[in-house]
């Protein structure tokens, strides 16, 4: 080979390893430019639909404060935080909701519930989950009414013992060929009731008042 081809090759590869740095710098700085661009409003999407998702374990007429404006965190039995939001009427602490979650048949089932100052549950609800269509998406209002059948109940009411699927020796309904997904959803639950009684004192403590908040006008 002649040193003049040598020499156009070297520039060939040169030339090809260029453009593809320069197609991947700039496929760099469009995926940056969209993160900034849109992460704003992704985040504001998801406020709006934990908002939905707390109005439903939380009713409004339970409070007249913005339940995302004043989390409380505590840790679960594990020592991992757990982010609880508070419904208040005043400084009078009405309900609280946080996250619980179980291992499902295809993955994590993740839930929030509402729960009131005595530990009855006011509501739970599936925020996400990836069980089989048909059979375990029935844990879903939208899909089933399975879910109401917690309402009302708390950590004594079924007692532990019957806090189960029937065919665990509970007293909840399992789903035909689909026993693994309500058997996570009763199990997260109780959890979740397990946390509130260990929380009681701290999770219904009335808010406190601040002074700074508050500034003493000064005489005219």
């Amino acid at each position: 080979m002649s040193l003049l081809a040598v020499l156009n090759q070297r520039q060939s590869i040169a030339y090809q390893a260029t453009l593809l740095g320069g197609f991947t710098l700039l496929a760099a700085a469009l995926l940056v430019i969209g993160d900034l661009t849109t992460r704003d409003t992704i985040a504001l999407r998801k406020a709006e639909d934990l908002k939905a998702s707390l109005s439903q374990v939380l009713p409004p007429a339970l409070h007249d404060n913005n339940l995302l404006a004043d989390p409380l965190t505590l840790p679960d039995a594990d020592g991992a935080p757990v982010l609880v939001y508070r419904a208040r009427r005043g400084l009078e602490v009405t309900g609280v909701a946080y996250r619980v979650s179980g291992p499902g048949y295809s993955g994590t089932i993740e839930l929030i519930l509402g729960v009131d100052p005595q530990g009855r549950v006011l509501g739970a609800r599936v925020l996400s989950h990836t069980e089989t269509p048909g059979l375990g998406d029935k844990i879903e209002l939208a899909k089933d009414d399975w879910i109401l059948a917690f309402d009302g109940l708390s950590l004594g009411d079924p007692p532990p013992e019957r806090c189960a699927v029937k065919k665990d020796g509970g007293d909840f309904d399992q789903f035909s060929g689909a026993t693994i997904t309500p058997r996570a959803v009763v199990g997260a639950l109780k959890r979740g009731l397990e946390f509130f009684q260990r929380h009681q004192v701290a999770l219904t403590a009335p808010a406190a008042v601040s002074v700074a908040s508050d500034p003493v006008r000064s005489p005219e």
